[in-house]
């Protein structure tokens, strides 16, 4: 099913949405990779501010190329989220609601999904420079000393994802193992 989201995610949106529905999404997002979610880490382990609310915020694990001239920002593909399930949990726990990647999450992320009524959303990998194109604008708001890996702020208007694990633990990489499998 279809979804047209305005972000912030509200509370009501996540815990509408189930493992396979199409959502395209609308508003702010931000980017975070692994070197800003170690940092994040880092800042709230010494009882530091974090350069971003995490309420009701989606973070994208993304990492864009240079822009072309005119151009808000380079290709935008999804990296391997599993990358960040260390970081995950806690994030989700201070009011992450939902995070965009591609790949696999851990036992614990299900967990803090559930724990929190937050989404896992997959983009397309592969299609960077297709996505780039729902984002209208992109920002550095923090650690811009990482460059590719700097936390941006995008804003982005019908940028296409999947619902892979809902707020019920409903994951689509499971269940379409199961319901494309033939047992004999």
């Amino acid at each position: 099913m279809d979804k047209y989201i305005n972000m912030p995610l509200s509370d009501e949106d996540a815990v509408q949405l189930r493992a396979g529905d199409y959502v395209y999404l609308t508003g702010v997002i931000y980017t975070a990779r692994d070197a800003a979610h170690k940092r994040m880490a880092e800042a709230l382990e010494a009882g530091e501010a974090l350069p971003l609310s995490l309420k009701h915020n989606v973070i994208y694990y993304m990492g864009p190329s240079p822009a072309r001239e005119g151009r808000p920002i380079g290709s935008a593909g999804p990296t391997t989220s599993s990358r960040m399930d260390k970081y995950a949990p806690d994030l989700l726990d201070l009011g992450l609601k939902g995070m965009i990647g591609k790949g696999k999450r851990s036992q614990q992320v299900k967990d803090a999904v559930m724990r929190n009524k937050a989404v896992y959303f997959a983009a397309v990998g592969g299609a960077g420079a297709l996505l780039s194109k729902s984002i209208l604008s992109s920002e550095v708001i923090a650690y811009d000393d990482l460059g590719t890996e700097a936390i941006r702020r995008l804003e982005v208007k019908d940028f296409p994802v999947i619902v892979v694990m809902d707020s019920l633990g409903n994951n689509l990489y499971e269940t379409a193992i199961k319901k494309y499998t033939k047992e004999d």
